[in-house]
């Protein structure tokens, strides 16, 4: 027969050629098990997330752990942070001055700029350098030590891993991630107002005044607590990738890289989804 011939099924009409219909099927079996990869993956990070949480609350507690992984969450992440929330305030300085002068508005630059950094840009920019410092750190270092057999040694030892290993990493970048995130906002408001200074002078002390006049708890405590989230989503999912890993060398590489690119893209969802529920309960 030739190649151009078309298949049929018993009963029915002609289809397409088998030129056609094999690259379709193709697309579809792929298309196929990209979809139950997805739910797949989900359903594995669902069961992670329960063994770890349900070693969190067993005893005994890795005090010693929890203090070490809040140093190195917290602390050697603070002047990166720091260094991000500067230049943040001089880029928001320099952008709201020049479209409130439009407008004749600079009174308003105060209010404009804490509002700002505190309720919009603060947040969300800790959160992503604490996804690329500590999320590819986290993947890396328990992807190394899945792929050379330390995860299993750790276990053989009658010690649980998702309590050492897991549980602790978790819950120090929950701690730690409204913290970092007040020193961001700090340092983004510093250099906001010297930045302003040195075009127009402007006392700190009017500043701040003139910035919170009016402000309440609820206009900026949610959204500084709801970097816990972040972390949350930060340490889980690197956590997650890292003690999944296979392949060595391969594998931590991209361990490390999948531990970036998926904390910082669910990240930017949960913020969506917090950002709505705080308009909505503490408005």
């Amino acid at each position: 027969m030739s190649d151009l011939e078309l298949t049929s099924v018993a009963g029915s009409s002609p289809l397409l050629p088998r030129q056609v219909t094999a690259p379709v099927r193709s697309v579809v079996d792929s298309g196929i098990g990209l979809f139950n990869g997805f739910f797949e993956w989900f359903g594995n990070l669902g069961i992670f997330s329960w063994q770890v949480l349900r070693a969190a609350v067993t005893p005994p507690y890795e005090w010693r752990e929890l203090i070490r992984q809040l140093d190195e969450v917290g602390s050697k992440s603070l002047p990166l942070v720091a260094m991000a929330g500067a230049a943040i305030g001089v880029v928001i300085s320099l952008e709201a001055r020049y479209s409130l002068s439009r407008f004749g508005a600079k009174s308003m630059f105060p209010a404009t700029l804490v509002y700002t950094v505190i309720q919009v840009m603060g947040p969300v920019i800790t959160g992503l350098v604490v996804s690329g410092r500590v999320g590819a750190g986290m993947g890396a270092e328990l992807a190394s030590m899945k792929v050379t057999e330390q995860i299993d040694a750790i276990e053989a030892s009658a010690i649980n891993p998702y309590r050492l290993l897991a549980a602790t990493r978790i819950l120090a970048c929950i701690l730690m991630l409204p913290l970092l995130t007040v020193a961001t906002d700090g340092c983004a408001l510093m250099t906001g107002w010297f930045a302003q200074t040195m075009v127009e002078p402007l006392s700190f002390h009017q500043f701040i005044s003139n910035g919170f006049h009016g402000a309440t708890f609820n206009a900026f405590l949610p959204q500084t607590f709801k970097t816990a989230v972040y972390g949350l989503i930060i340490g889980l999912i690197a956590c997650f990738q890292g003690m999944r890993t296979r392949g060595g060398a391969a594998g931590v590489g991209r361990a490390a890289t999948n531990s970036v690119v998926l904390a910082s893209l669910f990240l930017i969802l949960a913020d969506v989804v917090l950002v709505k529920f705080i308009l909505v309960f503490f408005d």
